[in-house]
């Protein structure tokens, strides 16, 4: 069985990209556009840059050895510092200028080859339709700086790897990078949750041991007959205490948060063209089929067949 963020993450349907490693001198600078449904990543892997994402104030300061993490798509700017309001430029003026063509390393930027900066960047994909509130809760970036013992060697050796692999001529060696980058995010959001700065997001639950323990039980088998006093018992708490503390970590119920993943897992039963919609109640822990459907249109706004028919529309037409 997986464990939490394991569980949420597979059922978002997260897949790793990378899309490019750069070599960018000075002076030199990158808009990236908003995408949706996707994480961004980027590691310096040598030298430094800024990272402007959209709608904050100040920018990242990202030195070797860093990742930022930009959770929502965000657009945002790559650049040198040095005069961005002349320097950055579009992500397709980049590319076109640099005659980049999906392989190998980017190579941009001014007459400072002393400058260089190495960036791995990629992201990740989730499924379109595909939610849940740990996800939603980041903040508009997660900047980890160069981990050594506290953040872990496993993320600091793993990012250097990539950048090693990425792009470089042995065989085989963007796969490699391409896999390994897959645990990039699992690996950024548990050392975001360690961090305690989860609290700040309504996503405390996440970082309290006793919390988190119910939701993992409950995400171990989510069919189960859940009560806020079964969780409570998982947690080894109090009904009172539980419900209370649950609240305040992430204001939300925990029966609100119940409901919510069940209603995930069974859009991606619905999603299958074999199955029917009792199939879809009955994982998500629903004897009666009508108790289902409205629980499901309260919290999506539509039925399941409703639902179940535009997804098999859309991807038909795909």
């Amino acid at each position: 069985m997986l464990d939490l963020l394991s569980d949420i993450l597979t059922n978002l349907s997260m897949r790793g990209t990378l899309y490019f490693r750069t070599s960018f001198t000075k002076p030199w600078g990158v808009a990236v556009p908003r995408y949706e449904n996707v994480a961004r990543f980027h590691f310096a892997h040598r030298g430094s840059c800024l990272v402007k994402v959209d709608g904050q104030k100040d920018p990242v300061a990202l030195a070797q050895g860093d990742l930022v993490i930009i959770p929502h798509g965000s657009a945002h700017d790559l650049y040198c510092g040095h005069e961005p309001e002349r320097t950055v430029m579009p992500l397709d003026v980049v590319l076109e200028k640099s005659g980049f063509d999906g392989s190998g390393v980017l190579v941009y930027g001014g007459e400072e080859p002393q400058s260089e900066t190495q960036l791995i960047c990629g992201h990740f994909s989730f499924e379109p339709n595909s939610r849940h509130i740990l996800m939603e809760r980041l903040p508009p970036y997660i900047h980890l700086t160069n981990y050594g013992e506290d953040a872990g060697r496993w993320m600091e050796a793993t990012l250097r790897v990539i950048g090693e692999e990425a792009g470089g001529r042995k065989m085989g060696g963007d796969l490699i990078a391409l896999k390994m980058s897959e645990a990039i995010l699992a690996q950024a959001i548990r050392s975001f949750i360690e961090s305690g700065a989860a609290q700040d997001c309504a996503l405390g639950a996440f970082s309290d041991k006793n919390l988190a323990r119910a939701m993992d039980a409950f995400h171990k088998a989510p069919a189960e007959r859940w009560t806020v006093e079964l969780l409570a018992n998982a947690a080894g708490m109090s009904r009172t205490g539980f419900a209370v503390q649950f609240q305040k970590q992430m204001l939300m119920s925990p029966m609100e948060y119940v409901t919510s993943w069940r209603m995930e897992i069974a859009k991606k039963v619905l999603q299958q063209g074999n199955t029917s919609l009792t199939d879809a109640a009955e994982s998500a822990g629903y004897a009666s089929g009508s108790a289902f459907a409205r629980a499901f249109k309260k919290e999506t706004g539509q039925t399941p067949a409703g639902f179940r028919k535009k997804e098999l529309s859309e991807r038909t037409m795909v």
